[in-house]
């Protein structure tokens, strides 16, 4: 890093917290049952993404990083969110019924899900350019994200389920910025993700067209 101590010491600090708080909401999201609910706290948890994605870029004179904040806040604060809300306003369900574990089982899985990402990330932490638990904190929110898809019914909760998956790998990345993925890989996931959601948005409109419910499961009505 070229950046005076004190930006360096400011962002070793800051990086950390937000982080943590990422995972914070990631526990909120395994709690909540009202899409609406969930889709903003993904929004923020994608904000506090790219504020640590644009403190590396800065810090580390990074600016590719730099250009997947922008992209992040585009993407996943602003349209993604827009887009999911006016789904949820066509199809007419708001919530969430009957996940396949309640929520004290849940919170409780993903308290060893986030425990299992600090034992797997120790060995890496050295290699850190942001420091802390970042990387830790990454594999939790791609572990509790992958229980998450599991646990809901509802198509569009697994979308975003899928996208906090995302936000996880984004941040291992950032977590070994400037010497981890490059440009092109960075931005072929991110607008990989934003596609498949889209795609899965009219999937979702489809189901409810079909079955006048999100729930995925009936899907298995299909067999024949």
């Amino acid at each position: 890093m070229n950046s005076s101590p004190q930006v360096v010491d400011f962002a070793v600090g800051l990086i950390p917290l937000l982080a943590a708080i990422m995972l914070v909401l990631q526990l909120l999201l395994l709690a909540q049952r009202m899409l609406v609910t969930v889709i903003r706290v993904f929004a923020l948890q994608s904000l506090l993404l790219a504020v640590i994605a644009g403190v590396v870029g800065y810090t580390c004179h990074a600016w590719h990083v730099t250009l997947v904040a922008v992209l992040t806040v585009m993407g996943k604060v602003l349209f993604l969110p827009w887009l999911l809300e006016r789904l949820i306003r066509r199809v007419r369900i708001e919530q969430e019924i009957s996940p396949w574990l309640n929520m004290p089982a849940s919170l409780f899985l993903c308290g060893g899900l986030t425990l299992l990402g600090y034992l797997v990330a120790r060995p890496f932490a050295s290699a850190e350019r942001v420091g802390g638990n970042t990387l830790a904190v990454a594999v939790a929110l791609v572990l509790t994200g992958f229980f998450l898809l599991i646990n809901r019914r509802k198509a569009l909760t697994q979308v975003l389920a899928l996208l906090t998956m995302e936000n996880g790998v984004m941040l291992a990345a950032i977590a070994f910025s400037s010497h981890g993925m490059p440009l092109v890989v960075e931005l072929g996931i991110f607008f990989d993700v934003v596609i498949a959601v889209m795609v899965l948005g009219l999937l979702v409109f489809r189901i409810r067209e079909t079955f006048a419910s999100m729930d995925t499961s009936r899907l298995n009505e299909l067999k024949g």
